[in-house]
């Protein structure tokens, strides 16, 4: 039985991977794609959205799923860009979840696993008393 560790990730994929790492990526993504959608609100619906900070505004509400209704879009091209905010925003709160669960779930799993040397203790002691029970059992089968 080899008692070599298992074989680790690069420390530099695996630093990538962490949970803190991925939800500040999700973070500024999801800042960079309302300030887009934003910009982009502005320019396809000057009437409904006659600056940026309005739009960002709405951008905000939209992604956020609170969605307050004081600026809406009435363009179809609006509509589109809305509907991109929507998806966003629900694809943001759900990878947001699933990350913290993961996170959660993943340092309650390292805290409960017992080490390494205390697993073979506890297989060793079970093979010892296997055996124990073979022999004492071994002249009533004769």
């Amino acid at each position: 039985m080899s008692t070599d560790p298992a074989p680790r990730m690069p420390r530099r994929i695996e630093k990538v991977l962490t949970s803190r790492h991925v939800v500040l990526r999700l973070i500024l993504t999801t800042a960079g794609v309302v300030v887009g959608l934003g910009i982009l609100m502005t320019l396809l619906d000057r009437k409904d959205f006659p600056n940026v900070w309005i739009a960002l505004w709405w951008a905000v509400g939209t992604v956020s799923t609170v969605g307050y209704g004081d600026v809406v879009p009435v363009q179809l091209s609006g509509r589109i860009v809305a509907s991109v905010a929507m998806i966003a925003g629900i694809a943001f709160l759900s990878i947001l979840t699933a990350t913290v669960a993961s996170s959660l779930v993943a340092s309650r799993t390292t805290e409960a696993l017992p080490d390494e040397e205390e697993l073979l203790g506890s297989i060793r002691r079970i093979e010892q008393r296997l055996v124990e029970l073979e022999q004492s059992i071994r002249p009533l089968r004769r």
